[in-house]
């Protein structure tokens, strides 16, 4: 239910009423019949709900149902009372949001809304027409600002619920008495997990490319400044990266409380002035030059121009080679694989570990082997421990080739859940119990607190939570 985007429209309703009311909207009897043709109250669009500052139409259903099939996912999957009781949850995070002063950035909305809209032409054959025809829209901008407002309260809701649950965390004597309580039969059994590790050798582009690439940046940098160019335009034509070139270079606003992106990047971004144009720099994606276009307190608005160099078919071959090689001699016990790993691995994350893989979900070294990536699962999923799997041939983010060994360091089948050797994942569980129950009580609290209108249509539905107040 989570990824289901609720669909709204704002409204002004009359605060501090701390009552429930159950609309009615039963048709009123004539009161003088009509001898040819009696006539009844059509409800074209019925309120489904008032929540707050915000309502709930009966055609906001029918949209989430549109929008589960838009991004492919199985609209029969979900009751209408299911979607619904999750449209009321939306909403009531969102209302409260608001109340706690919780601000969203307008412009980092649109850019998603664009991205957002980007994917879903790329999966219709790149035809807007078709978007406007399958959202029953007439024009871009009217689906655009539907899509804006139902994204903003889709964020108010996820950062309201972030804000609850934020600071909850379990002690170890949170977690002994989590587990304890759980009766043995009815224990969480771990499937099979692996200590996986990797050699990565990555072919490298040539200093002569790396010149070219810094070379041709720096005279884009060169005619914006002295010459009058436009940015936007440079990025439109020059830039490697897809997700940014349509849009002139154009980022998503970076937050110096929030950094996401790659340190690289947001060092060289929070040290320019208003308007500055950065020296060309290296990222893990490429070569780049960032504009600094605007500064809004602790918001950055910039656009980049990637320019990605090219690999060699000869340096290709050459980590190819190398890999085999490096393979050869683990095998014939020159070396550990361990050894081979922080020698000439060319991944800086796990080669000073042996090679060895962290889990990010779990900050360990295990992996459940259903839950790895499909084509990592094929290589090792019969591997026995310490034996060196068939070369991987991989890409990077930005689609390079590279080439990887693997082993299994050590395999833990199958079982029950242990307290010791399983204490990240069973703490992990009490942590999202804790959570829970702070969500559901600050729920609890909030709809006896919030001025909450249901329609009479969906009194029979069974929600989780109790709308209409009867108990």
């Amino acid at each position: 239910m989570k990824h289901i985007i609720a669909i709204c429209l704002t409204l002004f309703v009359a605060n501090g009423i701390l009552a429930q009311e159950i609309i009615d909207e039963t048709p009123k009897a004539n009161k003088v019949k009509d001898s040819i043709k009696p006539t009844t109250n059509i409800k074209v669009d019925g309120v489904s709900a008032v929540i707050g500052d915000y309502i709930i139409l009966e055609s906001d259903i029918d949209k989430t149902l549109l929008q589960l099939k838009a991004q492919g996912g199985d609209p029969n999957a979900f009751s209408r009372c299911q979607l619904f009781g999750k449209l009321l949850e939306d909403k009531l995070y969102a209302h409260h949001a608001i109340q706690d002063s919780i601000v969203i950035n307008d412009a980092e909305v649109r850019s998603y809304v664009s991205q957002q809209l980007e994917e879903i032409k790329q999966r219709v054959g790149g035809d807007m027409k078709q978007v406007l025809d399958f959202y029953k829209k007439e024009d871009e901008q009217s689906l655009r600002d539907e899509m804006f407002e139902i994204n903003k309260a889709n964020k108010l809701a996820v950062e309201m619920q972030r804000k609850i649950v934020d600071e909850i965390e379990v002690t170890p004597e949170e977690v002994r008495q989590f587990f304890n309580k759980i009766p043995k039969e009815q224990r969480p059994t771990f499937g099979t997990e692996l200590k996986v590790a990797q050699i990565v050798i990555k072919p490298e582009p040539t200093q002569e490319e790396v010149d070219r690439v810094i070379a041709k940046l720096n005279k884009i940098k060169k005619d914006v400044e002295e010459n009058g160019a436009n940015f936007k335009s440079k990025a439109l034509f020059n830039s490697d990266d897809p997700g940014s070139k349509k849009s002139g270079g154009a980022l998503p606003p970076m937050n110096r409380a929030k950094p996401r992106m790659v340190k690289e990047f947001r060092e060289v971004a929070f040290s320019l002035q208003e308007g500055e144009i950065s020296e060309p720099f290296k990222s893990p994606y490429g070569y780049h030059i960032i504009w600094l276009e605007k500064i809004r307190g602790q918001e950055y608005d910039v656009r980049h121009i990637l320019i990605i160099p090219e690999v060699a078919e000869s340096a290709i071959k050459e980590a190819n080679d190398k890999i085999l090689e490096t393979k050869k001699n683990i095998e014939e016990g020159t070396i550990t694989f361990a050894e081979a790993a922080r020698e000439v691995s060319d991944e800086v994350e796990t080669k000073f570990q042996g090679g060895q893989l962290i889990n990010p979900a779990t900050q360990d070294y295990n992996f459940e082997l259903t839950k790895i990536d499909t084509e990592i699962y094929v290589k090792i999923q019969d591997l026995e421990n310490n034996t060196v799997s068939d070369v991987l041939v991989d890409r990077d983010e930005i689609g390079n080739v590279l080439f990887k060994i693997l082993t299994v360091t050590d395999r833990i089948d199958e079982h029950e859940a242990d307290y010791s050797r399983d204490y990240l994942k069973i703490k992990e569980l009490a942590l999202n119990e804790k959570r829970l129950d702070a969500i559901g009580k600050w729920q609890e609290e909030k709809i006896v607190d919030t001025y909450i209108k249901v329609s009479e249509d969906y009194k029979d539905c069974e929600f989780t939570n109790d709308w209409s107040k009867k108990n």
